[in-house]
């Protein structure tokens, strides 16, 4: 296996989370390396269901050592939630997870302040979570951020905390008019968080190139998807860090050098959540049956998903970005019945057809998908578990996604659950 990259190839919500479970078998460690606790891995094992927000899927397996990078945004009380979620599910957690001293903290204040700016920008809203994680992440690149090193020490935890709410609870009440925050209460609260967090805390890029010298494997998963990338997706409707397979390296300390596959995930249709152009959505009756179908509703926030046609388009750019080197389709069994089914090819804009990703999302919003039409193959796929016993139709639109992203198919899902599943090599 070796260290392999996970990536969403279009806007998240592709179903890493089961893949990542399944290749956690041949893994040593399961790395999360962007994000925060505004993304949702499913995973389900038997008959149970586990939504994990922070803590990687490879803490369901025994004996994988489970890591969150220094690019994932921390809110604490969220973390030990889970923590408690899962050990009271009968899942170990102790030394099976470290936690980068270096990543950076989410505050109350981050939320509160999320949720003002999406009030305050009208038709402009973004379609935040409103889990303070894009305020967060401002704050790191703005050289104000809290990290977690910060706050295991409480005298320098308390000088960043007092210069952080001068600015913060100035802009609350003197721009957005709201209430201050004290001090006070959140230095004592968090301090008591630290007292949980402590024992999990490691040098994650130590841990990370000592485990690469002894030729462990090593599996990183990321958030949300490529068409997300705050420089790489539809800018300004991204999350704010980089789900790319870049970001594998900068949230984690590890080289490029060191990445020896990406794999990029994708569902056998296009999803998405929150605002920003999606050319190939469906509307009306159409839509709203396909997303019952799909059961395409938000893991975090329960909000209803977007879909629409596979969009090749995308696709491609994706794969060209992570470099990706193999695909797995997953919730093909949702095509399952459908007389016809559409890939999207290209775009016609302004007149013009084009066959990229076009950096004016106003023009993006404005193109019309080109369309190729294939046959359905109108019976069920959920009990089929080889590649060669599926149906023709489905076979020939698999083909046609692997010719248009220009990545191979390796793994093909037809339901949620861990043998749901179809191994292509």
């Amino acid at each position: 296996m070796a260290n392999v990259v996970i990536v969403g190839a279009l806007f998240g919500d592709e179903g890493k989370g089961k893949i990542v479970d399944l290749l956690t078998e041949s893994a040593d460690y399961v790395v999360r390396f962007q994000g925060g606790n505004n993304a949702g891995h499913t995973v389900e094992v038997g008959e149970d269901q586990f939504i994990l927000h922070l803590i990687p899927s490879g803490i369901l397996h025994k004996n994988k050592i489970c890591v969150i990078g220094n690019g994932v945004v921390i809110n604490p009380e969220s973390l030990i939630e889970e923590i408690k979620l899962l050990e009271s599910r009968g899942i170990s957690v102790g030394e099976n997870l470290v936690i980068s001293d270096i990543a950076h903290l989410i505050f109350p204040y981050h939320k509160v302040l999320d949720e003002l700016r999406e009030m305050k920008t009208g038709n402009r809203k973004i379609g935040t979570t409103k889990r303070g994680i894009g305020p967060a992440y401002a704050d790191k690149v703005a050289r104000m951020g809290i990290r977690l090193t910060d706050l295991m020490n409480p005298k320098v935890f308390k000088e960043k905390l007092i210069y952080n709410l001068e600015e913060k609870n100035n802009l609350l009440v003197n721009v957005y008019k709201g209430e201050p925050f004290v001090f006070d209460e959140i230095y004592g609260r968090y301090l008591e968080y630290a007292k949980s967090i402590k024992k999990y805390l490691g040098n994650v890029p130590q841990i990370l190139n000592n485990a690469v010298k002894q030729n462990k494997n090593i599996l990183f998963e990321g958030a949300q998807g490529t068409l997300l990338d705050v420089d790489f997706g539809t800018y300004p409707y991204v999350t704010s860090s980089n789900p790319t397979a870049g970001g594998a390296c900068i949230g984690t300390g590890i080289a490029p050098s060191t990445i020896d596959e990406v794999i990029g995930i994708t569902k056998a249709y296009s999803t998405r959540v929150g605002e920003g152009p999606f050319p190939t959505e469906f509307h009306g009756e159409f839509g709203d049956w396909f997303r019952k179908q799909g059961k395409e509703f938000g893991a975090t926030t329960g909000r209803p998903r977007r879909c629409g046609w596979f969009d090749a388009v995308l696709g491609r750019y994706s794969s060209i970005i992570n470099h990706t080197d193999s695909l797995a389709i997953t919730k093909l069994d949702v095509l399952d019945g459908l007389d016809t089914i559409k890939i999207c090819t290209s775009y016609k804009c302004n007149g013009d057809i084009i066959d990229f990703f076009p950096s004016d999302m106003d023009m993006l919003g404005n193109c019309v998908p080109v369309y190729e039409e294939l046959p359905g193959w109108k019976e069920s796929t959920r009990n089929i578990r080889s590649y060669d016993k599926l149906p023709e139709a489905a076979k020939k639109y698999i083909s046609r996604i692997e010719e248009l992203t220009l990545a191979p198919v390796k793994i093909v899902s037809v339901g949620a659950k861990r043998e749901e599943t179809i191994f292509k090599k």
